[in-house]
């Protein structure tokens, strides 16, 4: 399973598109470029005018926004992993905090991204939704660096088909980008396939859909607060593609992820 849309990995990147993807690491307070920015980066302009476009709301109300969105999600109720289950399934202390890093990392950027991109399609293409307010109050960002992202076919074939296997869950279509998260934690597959371990019971039962569908709502309502703080400039010819791109990514594997990485980091032990 592969990719379906075009990137440019953080390695590639030169000139401009490498400036910007520094701008977004320093204030997201992050050591990654997530996979929407870098598919934004393959369209001419449209990096340079979404990233331009939403900067401030990064810098202002979106984390009190994003904050909102964590604390909201309505999560199912499930046992977590014990410490002695890690142990056991060979993840110690120190692999654990890792683990904890790549999950605070994207529980950070997912929930931030969802009500920001959200914000944008809003500005574009308003819907009717429920008010809702703000956090009194956001985290830090966690500050920790995560592993480099490993490609898929860099994976053993049973841990890219866990991947894959993974990657559908929560989803309401059909997959179509695979979620960089899970291919972090791909450098951990016992932890991996706990995970799998926990989840395919709430898949089957179709309340990880629920999930993504509720998150989902969350994120368009809290970016219909933040669009009014919205200044576009002249958009660039890329500007279908670019919103097509947003529109893809919020309400697919951005708003899966938001709601199953908030489950499996509460299933993980501090």
């Amino acid at each position: 399973m592969a990719e379906s849309v075009p990137s440019v990995l953080e390695s590639q990147a030169r000139g401009e598109i490498a400036d910007i993807y520094a701008d977004i690491r320093k204030v997201l307070g992050t050591s990654v470029v997530n996979l929407i920015w870098r598919n934004l980066a393959t369209m001419p302009g449209a990096l340079e005018w979404t990233w331009s476009t939403v900067r401030a709301l990064y810098l202002g109300d979106a984390p009190l926004h994003a904050e909102a969105v964590r604390r909201t999600i309505a999560l199912p109720h499930w046992p977590g992993f014990s410490t002695d289950t890690l142990l056991a399934a060979g993840v110690d202390d120190a692999e654990c905090a890792l683990i904890r890093g790549v999950l605070d990392s994207y529980q950070h950027t997912n929930a931030l991204a969802l009500v920001v991109l959200s914000a944008l399609l809003a500005h574009y293409e308003p819907r009717k939704v429920p008010a809702v307010a703000a956090a009194d109050a956001a985290p830090n960002p966690p500050g920790s660096r995560i592993p480099e992202l490993p490609p898929m076919d860099a994976l053993d074939p049973e841990v890219a088909a866990l991947v894959g296997e993974l990657n559908s869950f929560g989803e309401d279509d059909e997959p179509q980008l695979i979620a960089s998260m899970y291919r972090h934690l791909a450098y951990w597959p016992a932890y991996l396939a706990l995970v799998r371990t926990m989840l395919a019971p709430l898949q089957h039962q179709g309340r990880l859909n629920a999930l993504t569908l509720s998150t989902r709502a969350l994120g368009y309502a809290h970016g219909a607060v933040l669009a009014a703080q919205l200044k576009p400039s002249a958009p660039p010819a890329t500007l279908k593609g670019a919103l097509a791109s947003c529109r893809l990514f919020v309400e697919h594997p951005i708003a899966r992820m938001t709601g199953l990485c908030a489950l499996i980091r509460r299933a993980t032990p501090d």
